[in-house]
This record gives structure tokens, sequence and C-alpha cells, in this order.
């Protein structure tokens, strides 16, 4: 009797089909407002993507040094860095790896403002507009909440020094439709007047969902212009999710049926690995083919083989029954999920893979024990 052979791993596949569609929007956007787009590293970090994003983004923008070297060293435009909080070690590191480093206080700026000036980095402070308008995650993707420790408040914004600031940061949406993104930007015109003036440009950071298909980007750009015209500066963004919106899935395979009050499907990957978001936000992500439970004929319980008895990603109906070797297909999983996956349990990563513009998928990395030993501080016997 013949076996299915089943992968131990999963795979993310990226398409650079439907990415070059979406950046194509984002040419739309830049083409008509003039504005920067940065690609966040925080979201998505592939650098086989990189040759393609290259020819319509403007640079990177990074949350520590690990990212700003992955910036500077694979994308090779702009570096843009922002962080909480700097050691002096790691402005000494920065200030050579970027272009536009941005300060959280007023106590960092002052603290490390001339030497970062002193390499010829621009100089950014992020600023708490108090403007709370995140719709997923709740609290936990709100950077506007009382006593966020992101952006220095209003108040002591009179204590800056603004001769060593050349950008206004205003981080404070995620996953954000137009109405938020036009918001934020017409609440900081008529919030932050006397500061705008002060600088060259303003950042008003990433969470604007720009290629989600209900996304106006005819508003977002009126929007835009209505700023830059009122204040004659500068404009950047910073969007991840945003750019990478419906570009790849992560691919699986069913390893098991249990059977106990609901028939689960265990598969080779895991919500709580794989896709942390999953469980973190949480949110039910789609799979290819299926619908709500009890919509098709068959309903399963989709679920990892981690022992976190949560690690369980939805429930499902699908039109035939669900078989060991069986193909689960996550759609839209390019952002925040292999940035954020780990080897809890020993879990084997997702392998990683690109679908090019003729529709041959191609493998461009596959994980090893050896890279599970690295994870854990082993070294190379060689």
């Amino acid at each position: 009797m013949s076996t299915t052979v089943i992968p131990s791993q999963p795979v993310f596949v990226i398409d650079l089909t439907r990415l070059k569609d979406n950046l194509e929007n984002v040419q739309r956007l830049k083409t008509r407002t003039g504005c920067k787009i940065l690609l966040a590293t925080k979201a998505f970090a592939m650098p086989v993507a990189f040759d393609l994003m290259r020819e319509y983004l403007d640079g990177t923008t990074a949350s520590g040094e690990y990212e700003a070297r992955l910036g500077a060293e694979e994308f090779s435009k702009e570096v843009h860095v922002y962080s909480p909080a700097y050691t002096k070690s790691e402005i000494e590191k920065l200030s050579r790896l970027a272009n536009y480093i941005y300060f959280n206080s007023v106590e960092q700026l002052n603290k490390f403002a001339r030497k970062c000036r002193s390499t010829g980095c621009k100089i950014g402070l992020r600023v708490n507009p108090k403007y709370s308008r995140v719709a997923i995650g709740g609290s936990r993707y709100d950077p506007c909440l009382p006593g966020s420790r992101f952006g220095e408040v209003e108040a002591l914004l009179k204590d800056v020094n603004w001769e060593l600031v050349d950008s206004l940061y205003v981080h404070a949406l995620c996953e954000a439709m137009h109405g938020e993104s036009v918001g934020l930007i017409e609440h900081i015109a008529k919030n932050f007047r006397e500061y705008i003036r002060e600088v060259e440009t303003v950042n008003f950071g990433g969470g604007h969902f720009l290629n989600h298909p209900r996304y106006d980007l005819d508003a977002l750009i009126d929007g835009l212009n209505a700023f830059k015209n009122e204040y004659n500066v500068s404009v950047t963004l910073e969007p991840g999710a945003g750019l990478v919106v419906k570009t790849g899935e992560l691919e699986s395979t069913v390893v098991a049926i249990h059977r106990n009050e609901i028939d689960t499907a265990i598969i080779n990957a895991s919500a709580a690995t794989h896709m942390p978001d999953v469980l973190e936000t949480p949110y039910t992500p789609e799979i290819v083919d299926a619908q709500q439970a009890g919509k098709l004929a068959y309903t399963y319980r989709i679920a990892g083989r981690t022992c976190l008895a949560s690690d369980i990603f939805g429930d499902y109906s699908f039109d035939q029954p669900l078989t060991p070797g069986s193909k689960i297909v996550f759609s839209d999983q390019m952002h925040y999920s292999f940035v954020k996956s780990n080897n809890f349990n020993g879990t084997p990563p997702a392998n990683f893979a690109v679908r090019h513009e003729n529709g041959k998928v191609e493998s461009i990395a596959e994980f090893s024990y050896q890279d599970f030993k690295r994870h854990l501080g082993f070294k190379d016997s060689n």
C-alpha cells in the first residue's frame, strides 16, 4: 500500500506578479504627490523581492541595527531608523548606516542629535498625536493610548530645540483604511501647525493599508496634496503590510485527522510558530477554497502540532473531505508572518519560495536542524 509523502515543513510563497501590481499602485501615489515611500522591514523583509521593490520605493525604515544593516546592504537606498530608545553604542553604529534617525523624546534628541548630525544624518522627532483610530488588535496595536511610550507628548514640544530637527514623525495607524489615513493628516495639520513650520519634512509613518481592495488611494492623494500645499513640506510614508497585501501564501499539508467531538485536521504549519498574529491579534486567516464552518459539506478545525492547546487557526468547511496529504493554503501571509516566526517546540520553520512572473516557482530558502541549533546558541562544529 502506498503512503502519501507529507513534507515536514510548510512554505511561504511570494508572487512577484501580484507584488508588481501593488507597487504600480504605489507608483501612482508617488507620481501624483511627490512623496517618498519606504518599506517598513519590520513587516516584510524578503530580500528576493528587493530588486523589484527597489525600482519603485525610496528606501527602507528600520527598528534597530539589524534591520538598518539589511536595508543598507541589500536595498541600497535611503535608510530610516526609529526606536523608542537608543544606547550610545547603537547610535555609533546607526549614524554610519542611516540617512534619517528618529528620536522618541526631547531627552534622547538632546543626548544624541548632534552626534548624528556630525555624520551627515538627518534628524527626526516622533510626536504622540493622541489620534487613536486602530481597528485591529485593540490596545495591543494602538500607539496613542494614555500612557503610551511612543512619541513625545505635545506639552513638551515647546522645549524642543527645533534647529536640531529636520523631520516631524507621526506613527498612529495599523491596517488603516483611507478615512483613518486622511484623518491623521488633517489632525496633524490642525493641531501641530507651529511645529510643522519648523521642519522640512513630515513622516506620517506606517499602517496605511494602501493596496487593500477597499482603500481609496485617490482620497489619500488629495489629503497629502492639500497638506503639502498648505505647509510646503515634503512628505514620507513607510507602509509595510500595505505594500504586500495579497501577494503571497503559506502552503501547508494535513498530517492527520483527529476526532473528538469535532474533526480536527492537524497540519504541518503552526499558528504559534509560523503565524503568531493569529493568536496575538487574534484573527482567523482565510484558507483558499474554504468557507466558514457549516457552509460547505465537510467542517474541520485546523490546528498546528505544538503542545500549545490554543494552537488553532479556526474552524472551516470544505467541499471535499480532508485526508493526510491534503493541501491547506493560507492566503495573504506576506506581512508579519515569517518575520515573527519562531522555533517553539522545535517546530521546523517554513521554507521560502518565489513565484516568478512566468509562473515558475523557485525555492529560495530551506531551513534545517543546523539553523535550529544556531538559534539556540550552538556553534558550528567546523
